[in-house]
């Protein structure tokens, strides 16, 4: 699975390891793969983990289509190949535009027709580029979103980044979907 840890073989789990890795699998992901996995090797952290997971990406008040644009972003600031290469396509199939998925994989800012979108990108943007948000886009983000759904993109940024984090610290790699591209940008420098 990884080049850092071995993948843990579904027959050795122990019992806390295969309760938390029954509850990923018979939940909405169906399948226990990539950071999900190596949390396993710590069931607490994992059972608390992916409970925040599956609220952060199924359950949280912004729709798909937002919530995948924030965990893009993410992503592409983080440069976690895995975490592109498997929500790109969910992505696509929220509807986020084409031209909207490559901007972000190169690191510039995509024009918006929509204005929430626009304001979960800026929001997520300098949230994780500048590590604030400025009064002007936090006020516009919670004038257009509203204060629930702005928690909550908080929330699905602090949990991807924590995914990326675990991809990149355990060099996941991603066997499926599209590449990162790369753009010889540091993530100071991304989407200004």
């Amino acid at each position: 699975m990884t080049a850092r840890l071995p993948d843990l073989a579904e027959n050795t789990l122990t019992p806390a390891q295969r309760q938390v890795y029954q509850k990923i699998a018979s939940g909405p992901r169906g399948k226990v793969v990539g950071p999900l996995r190596v949390w396993l090797q710590s069931p607490d952290l994992a059972e608390r983990a992916q409970a925040l997971g599956q609220y952060a990406r199924f359950d949280s008040n912004l729709a798909p289509h937002l919530s995948e644009l924030a965990i893009l972003v993410t992503g592409r600031i983080w440069g976690s190949e895995f975490e592109w290469s498997h929500h790109v396509p969910l992505a696509r199939d929220a509807g986020i535009p084409e031209v909207v998925i490559a901007a972000i994989g190169q690191g510039t800012r995509p024009a918006f027709d929509d204005p929430e979108q626009a304001a979960v990108f800026d929001f997520a943007v300098e949230l994780h580029r500048d590590r604030q948000v400025s009064d002007a886009t936090f006020n516009r983000a919670t004038q257009i979103l509203g204060t629930p759904r702005v928690v909550d993109l908080v929330g699905i940024c602090g949990y991807y980044t924590l995914i990326s984090m675990t991809i990149n610290a355990f060099e996941i790699p991603s066997d499926e979907g599209p590449s990162l591209p790369e753009t010889g940008l540091s993530p100071s420098n991304m989407f200004a």
